[in-house]
């Protein structure tokens, strides 16, 4: 996503999104159905907070309004997340998608709707690898790290905790696969075994089958990359049922208070990592989250409202409501030089940028946009104890 390409990107889009208007209408494709879908609301919430603070300072392009149009991506459906993403653009008139969340769908629509019609797209958690090299016309943007450097962060927490040998599982899809390769390169050049690498399909009712093979092959701990709504959660009750692991090391998509609810302790002493930040911005979007009523430590709650303050400001700084001036201007406000942006602060943003004036968004997760723009980024690494998440450090 070089900057030399979003000229030309500028040149297909949507006529109607290159005009003014009184409304600046916003997609926010997530996974409401399916396998994530109890982080879904949270990461919805916290993307439509960001706009909400854009329309409460009364500075965004001379009294425009942003409006937030929700559609279901189902994370795991690509026909479905496609036919929504078209009802966005052809009904609804969005100029920019705040989504789309898992990485299958999340090209599906990049591929089939955003390119062909121009639209911009800023995922707060499409995390594969494949996504840093596919044919965007620079429309595409996420404000969560590539799984390529999640990978090696999770096998440098096995080696730190003296796992040498694990069997892995992963949901049969562009995430999972991705992760999984990612894992196992780090993890082998480490000097760690992985006694066997398996993918499972969501929405099974039975992984007796799929538990019986990497029990059978072995290891020290069982590597679940997967949903913790479906695939990924059943594969744990399935092991914890025969008694095949007892220690889980979770990636990003196993994240979630639903999963402890349904597990409980049964899930202590495994552990995981997980997109996460630090810092005054951090902070700065907990209390604004909590005073909302938004569970604050919901996984990609911050990177949902960094990706909707990035597209308002990213428009601003355009001068209009427009395709293009998302897509031409993200890189911009997200990086130096500017004056430094944390939440609440997207008013005092606004109004640099209506002066003309350069701004560096640091957001909820010190956002810095790399390479084909997505975010460099740090994970949280944690274990569970007593039923609860629990820091160790951040990476």
């Amino acid at each position: 996503m070089k900057k030399w390409l979003l000229a030309s990107a500028a040149t297909t889009l949507l006529a109607t999104g290159a005009v003014q208007a009184q409304e600046a209408k916003i997609g926010v494709i997530l996974g409401y159905t399916g396998p994530i879908e109890s982080l879904t609301p949270a990461m919805a919430d916290s993307a439509e907070l960001a706009m909400k603070e854009v329309n409460d300072s009364g500075n965004f392009l001379d009294g425009v309004t942003l409006t937030p149009v929700r559609a279901d991506s189902t994370c795991v459906d690509a026909a479905a997340a496609t036919a929504a993403a078209e009802r966005l653009i052809t009904t609804d008139g969005i100029v920019a998608i705040m989504g789309a969340d898992c990485s299958g769908v999340t090209g599906a629509v990049l591929s089939n709707v955003a390119v062909p019609n121009g639209v911009p797209m800023v995922s707060p958690s499409a995390t594969s690898p494949a996504l840093s090299t596919v044919e965007d016309n620079g429309l595409f943007f996420r404000t969560s790290p590539s799984d390529a450097r999640q990978g090696e962060i999770l096998a440098g927490i096995l080696g730190e905790r003296g796992i040498s040998s694990v069997a892995v599982t992963y949901t049969n899809n562009d995430y999972g696969k991705g992760f999984a390769d990612s894992f196992i390169a780090a993890y082998e050049a480490a000097g760690g075994e992985v006694t066997l690498s398996a993918p499972h399909e969501d929405g099974k009712g039975d992984y007796s089958a799929e538990i019986g093979a990497l029990a059978s092959a072995g290891g020290d701990a069982l590597v679940v990359l997967g949903y913790s709504d479906q695939g990924g959660k059943g594969m744990i009750q399935s092991a914890l049922d025969t008694g095949a692991f007892d220690i889980f090391a979770l990636g990003d998509g196993m994240y979630a208070d639903a999963l402890l609810e349904d597990l409980g302790s049964a899930l202590n002493g495994s552990f995981g990592s997980v997109p996460w930040a630090e810092g005054d911005g951090a902070e700065t979007f907990m209390t604004m989250a909590e005073e909302a009523g938004i569970n604050s430590e919901g996984a990609y709650t911050r990177e949902s409202y960094d990706a909707a303050a990035l597209i308002a400001l990213a428009m601003m700084k355009g001068g209009e409501v427009s395709s293009a001036s998302v897509a031409a201007n993200i890189l911009d406000v997200a990086n130096a030089p500017g004056e430094p942006i944390l939440p609440g602060e997207l008013g005092k943003a606004l109004e640099i940028l209506a002066e003309g004036g350069d701004v560096d968004y640091v957001g909820a997760t010190n956002v810095e946009l790399v390479g084909p723009g997505e975010a460099s980024g740090t994970y949280r690494y944690y274990e569970i104890t007593d039923g609860q998440f629990e820091t160790v450090s951040v990476k």
